[in-house]
């Protein structure tokens, strides 16, 4: 059959030097960046002679789930007492989106929910009490205050315990307590310490799941806790500080490289140590 010179598509992509006219694939646009919501910038904080905080620069995106890893006297707690605005640094300063927490206390503190760590809080006022305590004192007004802490409660598993004294709740109730009352005015920014300290694992499950809702939506979480494999499994960044300095940061990916990160800690924190001259607990007394 004659094709009447008619060129095919197949024979003009095999002629030399003839464009194809293949459709290119279309490269996604790359990410907008994201708004950074807290930034650390040489932060030092000493007690006398010793050095907590060696000079800790850090930039958290917004909506992150960021955490904190360290050893013991590491410096976490140190700064995010300073990051809350709790301990003021000596040097460096703490941004909380454009605002310094230190030369704008008042206006930085209404964009965080804090939960220190040892956190002290007015034992003798009933559940209820203590969240609209919280509440008002946020500047909400009370009908507001009274929906947010009922749904608050129903999220936490608390509804029960709204009428008893603070002083009779358990550990873990009081800190789930505590976390709702830092939640209460729907702050952009919660920085938690040791969050899922005496907490049992049904309830650091829920409060996890509420967590990760919350940074869905938006916000933004810092905590800093001494479970690694917690941290590597709701964390999407990472920041392991040892000796008042950050050793490795950024993405959960990006600091433990293809081990754990309870295995990248142990490195960086100088490996573990061999128990050596404890031949002793071998032999038993009688």
């Amino acid at each position: 059959m004659d094709s009447g010179g008619a060129e095919t598509a197949s024979t003009a992509a095999a002629r030399p030097g003839r464009p194809t006219r293949s459709r290119a694939a279309k490269k996604p646009a790359p990410a907008a960046p994201r708004e950074i919501a807290l930034r650390l910038d040489g932060l030092v904080k000493r007690f006398d002679d010793t050095t907590a905080v060696a000079g800790i620069d850090l930039a958290v995106e917004q909506g992150s789930f960021y955490g904190i890893v360290g050893p013991n006297g590491a410096g976490k707690t140190t700064t995010l007492s300073m990051v809350s605005g709790l301990l003021r640094p000596d040097a460096g300063s703490v941004h909380i989106g454009d605002l310094d927490v230190w030369r704008d206390p008042v206006a930085a503190k209404r964009l965080m929910g804090v939960l220190p760590d040892k956190l002290r809080i007015f034992d003798r006022l009933t559940g209820g009490q203590l969240l609209y305590y919280n509440g008002v004192l946020r500047g909400l007004d009370r009908a507001t205050v009274m929906l947010r802490s009922r749904d608050l409660a129903a999220a936490f598993g608390l509804e029960d315990s709204l009428g008893r004294l603070v002083s009779d709740y358990s550990a873990g109730m009081t800190k789930k307590l505590s976390l709702a009352a830092a939640m209460i005015h729907s702050p952009r920014l919660l920085v938690l310490d040791e969050p899922f300290e005496a907490v049992d694992p049904v309830s650091a499950a829920n409060v996890i799941e509420i967590l990760r809702r919350y940074v869905t939506a938006g916000g933004t979480v810092v905590l800093s806790s001494h479970t690694m494999n917690l941290i590597e499994r709701i964390c999407d960044h990472v920041a392991i500080i040892v000796n008042g300095a950050v050793l490795s940061s950024g993405t959960m990916a990006e600091v433990r490289g293809a081990a754990t990160l309870e295995d990248r800690f142990v490195e960086l924190a100088g490996g573990r140590r061999a128990a050596e001259g404890l031949e002793w607990l071998s032999s038993f007394s009688d």
